[in-house]
């Protein structure tokens, strides 16, 4: 009998400096000239992310900001814009999840997409690879190269040293048995696990500057510079990789978020804005018949420092045999939430955005009680819970708050 082996179809996006590509799509004077993200209001700014332009004048990821700006004089420094980059990941997702279930992130404008076997749905992976990246372009203005190989290290390589003149479209083509060959001529640091430490050695001490020499060497010389990794190395070197495309796990979420544009440093205006958010969680989690075992929070501070936390509910807070939202009205609940905020907000620095989740929801399966009869107040919490929802359901979620919230 014989059997049939598909070749793996893999695309790898490369889209250089993704913050920095997003605000160039708004403010075209950006275009062309050099630009780094820092963070403006810190004591010791560091450059983030640096455009290509800027790095021809020596200036790089990590670098002090008043050292680039020396260095460059020319160049126009960009706050981070959290948002912005989150959204525009967030459209680069769905346009690949378009295309294949099977994609994963490595980084902020860098997709992994395995296209195996979907020849009859896009054709040749190459017009997959085009289509793919023509939609990113007219829709949301980015450009980015991409490459095409049997697995992910080859993919990923390809597109990131794109030789000149070898595709107009931004596309490298690795054709099937020829990793090898494609790996060979390029510099040893393309290979992973291969750091500054270890190309160093391998440049002073060995006199190797291309994979192709690292290729013909045996696993045991290897091992004396990488130990147990020697294998693996050995086998990226010749362009073998056999790491499957790890499609992000979709786990349900619900979260609400504020922006505060002015700032805020107040903590009773802070917390009641964080009680604002946990109210609406709450009302979409009702809906949905879910409670949630697990609860976060995070702010982010004028100056960009992030601080988040999360925590375990106990089933102390889980308002047992309780329904009809009950089973989230209940003082030991609210207790930890407060704290979580108290624990997260520490700084004396104004808070610019503040966002609350809950996950990992079990199913309420709501039954009466043959011995329990409920209390006038549980009942009167019941209508009173009943009655805010039908507003929210007809005029919005923000119609109706509670008192902590108002």
């Amino acid at each position: 009998m014989r059997k049939c082996f598909h070749h793996r179809n893999i695309i790898h996006l490369h889209i250089a400096a993704l913050p920095i590509a997003v605000a160039r799509v708004s403010q075209a004077p950006l275009r062309e000239r050099p630009v780094a993200v820092a963070t403006l209001n810190s004591h010791r700014p560091v450059v983030l992310s640096v455009s290509s332009e800027a790095r021809r004048e020596g200036v790089f990821k990590g670098m002090p900001l008043l050292k680039a700006m020396r260095r460059c004089p020319g160049l126009k420094v960009l706050p981070p814009d959290p948002e912005a980059l989150e959204k525009a990941c967030g459209h680069l997702a769905r346009t690949a999840a378009r295309y294949t279930p099977i994609w994963e992130p490595s980084r902020p404008g860098h997709l992994y997409l395995d296209l195996t076997g979907a020849e009859r749905l896009w054709g040749p992976v190459h017009d997959a690879a085009r289509g793919f990246q023509k939609e990113i372009r007219d829709h949301l203005g980015l450009a980015g190269t991409l490459g095409v190989a049997a697995n992910k290290l080859v993919s990923g390589v390809a597109s990131r040293v794109l030789p000149p003149g070898r595709d107009s479209m931004g596309i490298f083509n690795v054709a099937h048995g020829q990793e090898a060959d494609f790996m060979a001529p390029l510099k040893v640091g393309v290979v992973p696990g291969i750091g500054r430490v270890r190309q160093k050695t391998l440049l002073e001490d060995l006199n190797i500057t291309r994979v192709g020499q690292l290729a013909a060497m045996d696993v045991g010389r290897l091992k004396l510079i990488f130990g147990r990794r020697a294998a693996l190395v050995h086998q990226w070197s010749r362009g073998i990789d056999a790491t499957p495309v790890y499609a992000a796990a979709k786990k349900p979420m619900v979260t609400e978020s504020a922006m505060l544009p002015e700032g805020e440093n107040d903590d009773e205006r802070l917390l009641k804005t964080f009680w604002r958010l946990v109210e609406s969680c709450f009302y979409h989690m009702r809906k949905r018949h879910w409670f949630p075992l697990k609860a976060g929070f995070l702010v982010r501070y004028g100056d960009q420092v992030v601080a988040t936390r999360s925590f375990k509910i106990p089933p102390t807070a889980r308002g047992h045999g309780k329904s009809d939202g009950l089973h989230l009205w209940n003082s030991a609940l609210f207790v930890l939430l407060e704290k979580l905020f108290f624990d997260v907000c520490q700084r004396r620095v104004q808070v610019r955005f503040l966002k609350v989740w809950f996950q990992e929801f079990r199913a309420l399966h709501f039954q009466l009680s043959l011995f329990h009869a409920p209390s006038p107040r549980e009942e009167e919490t019941r209508r009173l819970i009943r009655a805010m929802d039908r507003i929210r359901d007809r005029y919005g979620s923000e119609a109706v708050r509670c008192g902590r919230a108002a």
